[in-house]
């Protein structure tokens, strides 16, 4: 409770702010704040005009999160093994899922018609974070990987992650792009062009980094979105190049597809689900998921 208030208190600037978030008086969120310096052996973790982190509380602040999302991932484990609500599923899925999951959901959910869903489309790491924490049963997860490699997941506690599909990885560039009609790309040979920063569609700056080979990329703009038509049509415009699987933009006349011949990669599709997600509709979900 001292690190969740700790926490409010310097995101927010303001102990005012933090109590209205949390619920409390300001009054309480002082104490609480004065009690968790005593039991660090009295450190100043803020200084109170302005209201901001001291060099202690900036470290502590840097554990806080983790711990605290920690936390709550132990609290959503422990809820799932007691059982939780057999009629409702929450489903958390990246962009590039989604085709995937609308495939399998009608086959596992014919049975259970009376059902109450929830499907989310989040980032990848939000999709884990949510199972994680137990806001949603399954998370389908996809994201650029080398062959042979697991996907980067945030280390948020206790995760099944089973590989579920992989697909190739192509440039979408547009239509009358002069590498538009090669038969493949080297990324390094890329690494000076314009990219689209999609981290919730596609692939982040720091994806896009590591496949080309380069430090940073000198032409970038931010797609924060996660439709993938809004992503080609951006493409298309001239915003900037993408990675994507080749199937993302079929059917599209205004951009192209070219598959990525080096370095070798692949979007890695992972279902995740807590470790006792294997019960009710969830299970069913995941069976189908996994072609059992």
């Amino acid at each position: 409770m001292l690190l969740r208030t700790f926490t409010a208190v310097a995101r927010s600037g303001s102990f005012s702010a933090a109590a209205r978030e949390l619920g409390y008086t300001q009054s309480a969120v002082s104490q609480q704040i004065a009690a968790l310096e005593a039991s660090l052996g009295g450190a100043a973790l803020l200084t109170r005009r302005p209201v901001a982190t001291t060099a202690a509380g900036a470290r502590l602040l840097e554990h806080a999160e983790p711990l605290l999302l920690r936390a709550s991932a132990a609290r959503a484990d422990v809820l799932r093994a007691a059982g939780g609500p057999p009629d409702q599923l929450r489903v958390a899925a990246c962009p590039l899922a989604m085709p995937r999951l609308a495939a399998a959901f009608g086959a596992a959910m014919g049975s259970m018609p009376r059902l109450d869903v929830t499907i989310t489309v989040a980032a990848l790491d939000a999709v884990a974070i949510d199972v994680a924490r137990g806001a949603c049963e399954l998370g389908l997860a996809v994201g650029l990987a080398t062959p042979g490699d697991p996907l980067r997941l945030p280390d948020v506690g206790p995760l099944r992650a089973v590989e579920i599909a992989v697909d190739p990885v192509s440039v979408i560039l547009p239509a009358d792009h002069p590498f538009a009609r090669r038969p493949g790309l080297r990324l390094a040979d890329l690494a000076d062009a314009r990219w689209l920063d999609a981290p919730a569609a596609a692939a982040s700056a720091a994806d896009v980094r590591r496949a080309v080979g380069a430090e940073r990329l000198p032409h970038c703009a931010v797609y924060a979105g996660t439709d993938l038509a809004g992503l080609a049509a951006l493409v298309a415009a001239g915003a900037g190049l993408v990675l994507l699987p080749a199937w993302a933009v079929a059917g599209r006349a205004d951009v192209a597809a070219v598959p990525v011949a080096e370095p070798r990669l692949e979007y890695r599709a992972e279902v995740l689900a807590g470790v006792t997600a294997d019960t009710g509709a969830a299970g069913r979900l995941l069976a189908t998921l996994l072609g059992a």
